[in-house]
């Protein structure tokens, strides 16, 4: 029988979903997921996955709930040995509707599980620096759903007993009648003065939040331009925030960032961008392709001690290199009659992870460096071989060569232009939702506009600052017309998000 899986998503930071969670998108065969899920957890689910979106918004509903009923029986009935995992933001029990799927489920006799997550009523104000519970302020706390109609004769909340209390007040879904809870609770005796707050998007990179006072907190949310999905918190730890506060001192907090560079590279950029704060937004331009035929690397690997050096332009090109090491049952000793240089720190760092550590590391990170810097140590008469993409600057090679050293350029892998949608990119260009594009290489830059019209750029140049991580980088930008509005003195991810911090906090 197929199983069911209603899972809860947690309340958007990416970190705050449970272990389980992930497992069970990892092995997913169908995913049913809301429009409070992070589409991150998307790229989790494998090849093959059918994924369905059934969010509901402000009143604009995909699907209706009875609808996502039927629709988790009929999958989980269409074939035998399947996981469907049903997503939801936060926990599926806590003002999600998963206990009516789940019943709907049962009555089918279709078999589920349900997986708790953080609910966004104690992440949310966590995040925006306000303990739901405090020694000193509330010993309780009530969830409670803000999504009442005003005008139907009889609330179902009793609000006397909700406004004398004591307890943290946390309103789901109350934005639009935010007015309404707070004319309910001071007519029923709660003080006119309590600290109340809205947290919009808690934990996530869009997340801002503000405390007031009960009397006026629906005005304050107008006049900010608060929306749904919010928070209201009702209560004395409110006023605790600006002790408190933590994520939104982020310094990149509210910017989103486009990143451009292959999948396999960008994780510890994207990762320290959201350490950060920001939004980023992955738009890899180049894919790395491993070459088919590794006959010409496994020959020169096989006469690697006839080289007095090795040269490594990129981590791709040390870890193409070890893996036809690998291939050919070898490992770093091959290399002990040869010096080795790298080409930045993170190819150095890729190199002594593997046991290798460099010779030689330029101080600036370009073929003109590490020639100037090689010929100090001798290359007239040397044989250097360098291991790197099949198309790639001749820069190097040549003016190695015209040193007198013997070049052989050795292909490890192709660098070729992306799969992505380019509605991925020119869709939140379109809608102003970009603050900068980074670039990290020219083939970045060329494939990007092989992707992306330039002239749709240009269009909405005021508002998108271009990152180029060096000079190279920065004059194929501008063979496409562009300035490049930051570059690091550093040629170095670790440089470029430097530049980036300085500018943003301008």
């Amino acid at each position: 029988m197929s199983t069911v899986y209603l899972v809860g998503a947690g309340p958007g930071d990416p970190g705050l979903i449970t272990v389980r969670a992930r497992d069970l998108i990892e092995r997913a065969d169908v995913l049913v997921y809301d429009y409070l899920a992070n589409k991150e957890f998307l790229a989790w689910a494998p090849d093959g996955c059918e994924k369905i979106y059934v969010g509901k918004k402000g009143g604009d509903h995909t699907l209706s709930q009875e609808g996502i009923n039927e629709l988790l029986v009929d999958k989980a009935l269409e074939e035998e040995g399947r996981v469907i995992v049903r997503l939801k933001g936060g926990d599926p029990y806590v003002f999600g509707r998963g206990a009516e799927e789940a019943e709907e489920l049962v009555e089918s006799g279709v078999a589920f599980e349900v997986v708790p997550g953080v609910t966004s009523a104690v992440a949310g104000p966590t995040y925006a620096g306000i303990p739901i519970t405090h020694r000193s302020f509330a010993s309780s706390v009530t969830f409670v759903t803000g999504h009442e109609d005003p005008t139907k004769d009889e609330s179902a909340h009793n609000w006397k007993a909700l406004a004398t209390s004591g307890s943290t007040l946390v309103f789901f879904m109350g934005v639009k009648n935010l007015p309404n809870i707070a004319a309910s609770l001071m007519e029923h005796g709660m003080d006119p003065q309590t600290p109340a707050a809205l947290v919009h998007w808690g934990t996530t990179c869009r997340q801002r939040s503000f405390v007031s006072s009960l009397d006026s907190i629906a005005e304050e949310a107008v006049a900010l331009g608060y929306k749904a999905p919010s928070l209201i918190v009702v209560g004395e730890v409110c006023a605790l925030k600006d002790e408190l506060d933590w994520f939104e001192m982020k310094p990149l907090l509210g910017a989103t960032v486009a990143v451009t560079r292959a999948r396999e590279q960008a994780s510890g950029l994207v990762e320290k961008l959201r350490e950060l704060g920001a939004c980023t937004l992955e738009f890899p331009t180049i894919a790395i392709q491993p070459l088919e035929d590794t006959s010409q690397a496994e020959a020169e690997i096989a006469r690697v001690f006839e080289y007095q050096w090795l040269v490594f332009t990129s981590v791709n090109g040390v870890k193409q290199f070890f893996n036809v090491l690998d291939k050919m049952d070898l490992d770093a000793r091959v290399l002990a009659q040869a010096k080795v240089a790298a080409i930045g720190p993170a190819t150095a760092q890729a190199l002594r992870c593997r046991g290798v550590r460099p010779d030689f590391v330029p101080e600036k990170y370009v073929a003109e460096h590490v020639v100037e810097g090689m010929k100090k140590l001798g290359v007239k008469g040397r044989r250097i071989l360098i291991p790197r993409a099949r198309v790639a600057r001749e820069v190097l090679p040549e003016q190695l060569s015209e040193a007198g050293a013997e070049v052989t350029i050795l292909p490890m892998y192709d660098t070729v232009l992306s799969g992505n949608d380019p509605e991925e990119m020119t869709g939140p260009l379109e809608r102003g939702e970009v603050d900068y594009i980074t670039f990290t290489s020219s083939s970045t830059v060329e494939n990007f506009f092989t992707l992306v019209d330039p002239e749709l750029l240009k269009k909405h140049r005021d508002g998108v600052r271009l990152a180029a991580i060096g000079p190279v980088t920065a004059e194929t930008l501008a063979s496409f017309g562009f300035t490049a509005d930051l570059q690091p003195e550093d040629y170095t991810i670790p440089g470029l998000v430097d530049a980036l911090l300085a500018a943003y906090s301008a």
